[in-house]
């Protein structure tokens, strides 16, 4: 793995993004493992995210002019990726959406640069049935802008209603990358390598051998 992936981990560990136990999901199954991006609620862990998701976004060489946020979650991503890329010297703009459009001052869904005419990377924390990513590309596109990529904390590699998982799914029906930090592939190795949390480990494994896809 990357630095910036391992660094990433110990975060999530550290600061109760990524917990152990029994969490029944909207899918119905019972999850060994919880994984909430809003468990990062200070300064200095939430500087460490951002340079893993910027790191993550040269890593995979991706081109853009602009970072979208999806409200709520992908807004702090957005804004702080956008700072940690600076940082790197790369200086991209950033926008995010209302939840409602605003019918006073300036109007609109959108808020933040000017998309039309920008390659666009949408930046989440989690892509589960996709919903609010397509809402998100379509969102863009009409506002003349090209969405390449969108980038998530985790994926899961867990299978949908079909063989494939949602990020898999996402980038047929879509047509663009999704790049995550990790995989749960990824985190099972770091915490065989760390002996954190064997039992749950075993949980993990038991999981993916009935729910993941081959990838995982």
């Amino acid at each position: 793995m990357k630095p910036y992936q391992t660094d990433f981990i110990r975060l999530a560990l550290d600061a109760g993004v990524l917990r152990f136990g029994a969490f029944a999901l909207k899918s119905g199954r019972t999850s060994p493992y919880f994984f909430n991006i809003g468990a990062i609620a200070g300064g200095a862990a939430l500087a460490r995210l951002a340079d893993a998701y910027a790191a993550a976004f040269e890593d995979a060489g991706l081109e853009a002019e602009l970072l979208f946020g999806p409200a709520y979650k992908g807004i702090p991503l957005a804004a702080t990726m956008a700072t940690a890329l600076a940082g790197r010297g790369r200086d991209l703009g950033f926008a995010y959406n209302r939840k409602e459009a605003k019918d006073h001052g300036e109007g609109g869904v959108l808020v933040g640069a000017e998309p039309r005419g920008k390659r666009v990377v949408i930046v989440d924390d989690v892509l589960t049935a996709g919903t609010a990513l397509r809402q998100s590309v379509e969102l863009l596109r009409a506002e003349g802008a090209e969405p390449v990529a969108a980038m998530i904390a985790l994926d899961r590699q867990e299978r949908g209603s079909g063989a494939a998982s949602a990020v898999q799914e996402a980038e047929a029906e879509l047509g663009l990358r999704v790049v995550p930090l990790v995989t749960v592939a990824e985190v099972m190795t770091h915490l065989a390598e760390a002996g954190v949390a064997p039992q749950a480990l075993d949980d993990m494994r038991a999981y993916q051998r009935q729910y993941g896809t081959a990838a995982a």
